[in-house]
């Protein structure tokens, strides 16, 4: 069933139908900040130099936290302009290796083919980390729907495709679930979001793993809904009464979406929040090379499925002045801009990871 987005909500919507971010200083000036980041330390110093336009373009996933960096940044460095297209990790990785961006983003780190084929060489730096949740549009069901590792799978698969389906209601209790068909959303578009959360299934289930498998995009039943981007989902599922998909945390949050509580390694259910994120990220060691992916961790208060999300530079550029401005934006993301995180949804990146991540920026050569 289709009911009418309302006024109000499709304003909310209308930052998230088309995440193509362009960000402009609008004085002449640069500035100080005279804000200090969340731990408390000065802020990160931007100096001056020759105006520089630089190009992105990738994952949809950390889109709200870069266009709000880009934002504040071009507040204190006017000279430099930053724009962003949140076109998918897939799309943004074709076109880093194509060299027709300055920088990509993507949720899952390249592959060792993919370097290969950039000359001007590669590095990897997860920028910040957040959550994939199960999204769902049931207006009468008020408190959150606990769902098994078994059951989400098994809907994913199309195999459970009722809301009241016994096995649905027997670990909900206390809740009054409708007869409804489970209309499942998933991305169209070659995906970061798809490929950890694929990526995820295949550790959990079997027979996840010996059918769609993982990847930036898989085969779905038929019947499922595909919509582009992390934006093209949210939408689509507060348009679709009885709708079922899978989201980045923060466009979840913004638009608030309910969110089934998931059962994690050790057996427990857990909401997804920025501090049951916290908690994976606490529970796993970023390894020297960057690139870790977390699809099944441990410990009794981390939430399921949490994934660091990548900035991939160039680690030879041909203008200095583009080099060093990257670099003033990444280090000042990586410093000042982590504040941001918890306001949209994501993870601030530990102490210790900004230090190894800030270190991989400084071998970014002009």
């Amino acid at each position: 069933m289709i009911f009418q987005i309302s006024t109000m909500r499709k304003a909310l919507l209308l930052p998230l139908i088309a995440f193509s971010v362009s960000v402009a200083g609008c004085g002449p000036q640069t500035q100080t900040p005279s804000s200090t980041t969340g731990t408390g330390s000065s802020p990160t110093p931007v100096a001056a130099g020759a105006s520089v336009t630089l190009t992105g373009a990738g994952a949809s996933f950390p889109a709200p936290l870069y266009q709000r960096w880009f934002a504040e940044y071009s507040k204190i460095n006017a000279k430099t302009q930053i724009n962003y297209q949140s076109v998918g990790s897939g799309a943004g990785v074709k076109q880093f290796v194509s060299g027709t961006v300055d920088f990509g983003a993507s949720d899952v780190a390249m592959k060792e083919d993919e370097i290969k084929q950039v000359a001007k060489g590669v590095v990897l730096l997860p920028m910040t980390a957040g959550s994939i949740v199960i999204a769902y549009n049931l207006p009468e069901v008020t408190s959150a729907i606990k769902l098994s590792r078994q059951i989400y799978a098994e809907i994913l698969l199309g195999k459970i495709t009722k809301w009241n389906d016994p096995k649905i209601a027997e670990i909900n209790p206390g809740l009054t679930l409708p007869d409804k068909p489970i209309t499942v959303v998933h991305r169209s578009d070659g995906s970061g979001t798809t490929a950890v959360f694929t990526k995820h299934l295949s550790a959990v289930s079997p027979e996840w793993k010996a059918g769609p498998g993982e990847g930036k995009t898989v085969e779905w039943p038929q019947g499922f809904v595909g919509a582009k981007g992390n934006e093209g989902v949210t939408a689509q599922i507060l348009q679709t009464e009885g709708a079922l998909g899978y989201v980045e945390y923060g466009y979840a949050k913004q638009q608030n979406l309910k969110m089934a509580a998931l059962e994690n390694k050790a057996g427990k259910y857990v909401e997804p929040s920025a501090e049951a994120a916290a908690k994976t990220l606490a529970a796993v060691e970023l390894p020297e090379n960057l690139v870790k992916f977390i699809d099944d961790p441990e410990g009794e208060s981390s939430y399921p499925i949490v994934s660091y999300t990548w900035i991939m530079a160039y680690k030879q550029y041909e203008s200095a002045d583009k080099a060093k401005a990257l670099k003033d934006v990444l280090k000042w993301g990586l410093a000042d801009g982590q504040k941001f995180s918890d306001q949209l949804g994501y993870v601030p990146l530990p102490p210790e990871v900004v230090t190894k991540v800030t270190a991989a920026v400084e071998t970014i050569k002009p």
